[in-house]
């Protein structure tokens, strides 16, 4: 039986085989490996990627699609809602420190699930995800950038990145309006330790009027927190460099 997109997963379907055989080869599975794929839909990419893995898990919210995975000997399915996956207990229940992880994610939550998977950094090896190329633009977006911003700094933190792929509308049923793109993020071995909650309530602080100086929304934050070191608030957020940020919210404890 043929499945019926559903709008409210935000399911747009991979069919094009040229762009799916340019993700595997950079995503480069090796036999063995721990791999999670996200939204793995009517397995379009689980397919290529399990033949070559041996075995590979899986999380789709999707009952009926959930189903149909499950009919697969060598997908270890995960039916739930990826944003109350804990990744670091699935990389634990496959006896590893760390897994791959790999999708196509929704576009409407795109972001909440890479807020989440940052919470399992520590238990993840890197990730391929195919996105809207707007987010993508913005992920790894430099300062003094239109496209620089939470996002950005949030993600550069504590993530390599680079877009890999572009993947037009027509490679996918139905098409989406937008352009996508393919991501590669990489943990960095040694990031700068800070306290995430603090870095993210700073840079929210600081993009919440992004045409404004700082010293209109940092600078009052600032002097809330009786902030005695110094950093200059003469300059607007899409100025400041990722490193500046995270050196004030280590400033700021």
């Amino acid at each position: 039986m043929k499945h019926i997109p559903r709008k409210r997963f935000g399911q747009h379907f991979l069919s094009d085989q040229a762009i799916i055989d340019a993700i595997v080869r950079a995503i480069a599975p090796v036999p063995g490996e721990p791999m999670v794929e996200i939204g793995p839909g009517l397995a379009a990419l689980t397919q290529p990627l399990v033949e070559r893995l041996g075995r590979l898990t899986v999380v789709e919210l999707d009952r009926d699609l959930a189903q149909r995975l499950r009919a697969h000997g060598q997908l270890d399915v995960i039916e739930s809602d990826v944003l109350k996956v804990d990744f670091t207990a699935v990389a634990a229940r496959l006896g590893v420190a760390k897994v791959r992880v790999v999708g196509n994610l929704p576009y409407n939550i795109s972001t909440p699930i890479l807020f989440h998977l940052l919470e399992h950094v520590q238990a993840i090896e890197d990730q391929h995800f195919m996105l809207q190329k707007e987010v993508i633009d913005r992920m790894v977006a430099a300062p003094a950038t239109a496209a620089y911003g939470r996002l950005s700094v949030m993600l550069q933190w504590r993530y390599a990145m680079e877009d890999v792929l572009f993947v037009p509308p027509e490679s996918f049923d139905p098409p989406p309006r937008v352009d996508s793109a393919v991501v590669r993020m990489v943990p960095r071995a040694e990031p700068a330790a800070v306290q995430p909650a603090l870095l993210e309530e700073l840079v929210q602080v600081a993009f919440s009027q992004r045409r404004k100086l700082l010293r209109h929304t940092l600078g009052r934050w600032l002097e809330a927190r009786q902030f005695a070191g110094t950093f200059d608030t003469q300059r607007r957020a899409e100025e400041v460099p990722v490193a500046d940020y995270v050196a004030l919210a280590q400033a700021c404890v």
